[in-house]
């Protein structure tokens, strides 16, 4: 099969930042907390936001057409591109608006390196009081293993920060740049550099929250368990699971064996489905259920922080069932957990429509005032916050719920 190159690979000789002879590199890989903009003048660092908004938007661009082309000729998956098109276009009005916001913040850090990959970026989401380290929540987002993009963690950081919570936003290689091996290798390096790192920014390396979006929270729930078997074992590790207070898991996939012909079913094939999970045989591997119901999983029960599993009980892309059955399991073993199903909601409405509905919303509203729980002052502060601002109309809110191909 074809493998794609993407706007990042062929970018790839600026992804390093070099200041005169010194590249920012640590002798680890990682790359230190630096970007190009500190030693740009005011105008210099303006064209650079602007050239920067460019090639993300390129990126995403990039990414729907990768998805297009997977989804193949056949009359469903035609039918299914028709529906991802005008599902964008139905939202895109919110969209820009958080897309301005997102470009000329003063108060977001676009695309710091943490790894060496063209994909190992993050987006800092900073809030503007900097009075004390502040608690972090690292963003995994989702896209079908294949159009995951970190810019979308905005519809999430750019709130939270205005309620006193730093985000941070990872990009991951997606297929076909990478497999599922590559991916869990980015997000753990991702969460590691985030654990090393935050403080610099005014983050408190131990109030960090982990959160994932359908196939990020397949990703980063095994990265959560995976980390805890290492460590657990006394295996060397550059990130500890101690640090993580909360995962946060939305819409996830969390067995993938029985969701083989589901996918499958709605477009997704499974040619395309098992290459990027490395064969059948890997499934059972990469499965966080399965894997915590592995005997040898053992002492690292007790180190895993407490799992929080959000689902729209009108989700069609991935069923409810798949967060009921993880609940279940990681009770079953005695790890603290807990499954809030969201009734009549779609896979998107969580992540993508109720953030451009503005207001309260019971994901948005949970997260705060789980990460300030006892906090008075931050508490107070959450409450003098105005609320999120409406973003798109709610017709064309309600119309794409029901068009969404995800």
């Amino acid at each position: 099969m074809c493998r794609l190159r993407s706007f990042t690979e062929d970018m790839k000789s600026t992804v390093t930042h070099t200041v005169g002879n010194d590249t920012r590199r640590r002798s680890s890989g990682i790359v230190s907390p630096v970007t190009i903009s500190q030693f740009l003048s005011p105008s210099e660092s303006f064209n650079c936001d602007i050239k920067d908004a460019a090639s993300e938007t390129y990126l995403i661009l990039h990414l729907i057409f990768t998805l297009i082309r997977y989804l193949g000729v056949g009359r469903r998956s035609m039918l299914r591109a028709v529906s991802l098109v005008v599902y964008t276009t139905l939202i895109l009005p919110g969209l820009l608006k958080v897309a301005y916001q997102y470009c000329l913040s003063t108060h977001v850090r676009r695309s710091v390196m943490y790894g060496d990959q063209p994909r190992n970026r993050l987006d800092l989401f900073l809030p503007k009081d900097k009075d004390g380290l502040k608690p972090v929540v690292v963003f995994v987002t989702g896209g079908a293993w294949m159009i995951g993009y970190k810019g979308l963690g905005a519809l999430l950081g750019l709130p939270l920060a205005d309620r006193d919570i730093m985000v941070a936003s990872l990009d991951y290689r997606n297929y076909p740049q990478g497999t599922i091996s590559d991916m869990v290798e980015d997000v753990s390096q991702g969460i590691s550099f985030v654990c090393k790192n935050i403080a610099e920014y005014g983050g408190d390396p131990n109030r960090i929250y982990v959160m994932g979006q359908s196939a990020g929270a397949h990703i980063s729930s095994y990265v959560i368990l995976r980390q805890a078997i290492k460590e657990s074992k006394g295996e060397a590790i550059s990130w500890s699971v101690s640090q993580i207070k909360a995962y946060f898991g939305l819409s996830g996939v969390y067995n993938l064996p029985p969701l083989v012909d589901h996918f499958d079913g709605r477009g997704f094939h499974r040619s395309i489905f098992l290459t990027m999970m490395e064969g059948e045989e890997s499934l059972q591997h990469f499965s966080p259920e399965i894997l915590i119901n592995d005997l040898s999983f053992g002492n690292a029960v007790s180190i895993l922080p407490h799992f929080v599993l959000f689902h729209g009980t009108a989700d069609a892309s991935i069923p409810p069932d798949a967060s009921v059955s993880f609940v279940e399991s990681l009770k079953r073993v005695g790890v603290r957990s807990e499954l809030i199903l969201c009734d009549g909601k779609s896979h998107t409405d969580l992540m993508v429509q109720d953030a451009l509905r503005g207001g309260k919303s019971e994901l948005f509203d949970y997260i705060v005032y789980y990460i300030h729980g006892g906090n008075v002052d931050a508490l107070a502060m959450v409450a003098r916050a105005p609320p999120r601002n409406r973003l798109c109309p709610e017709p064309m809110l309600n119309l794409a719920s029901m068009i969404s191909p995800f």
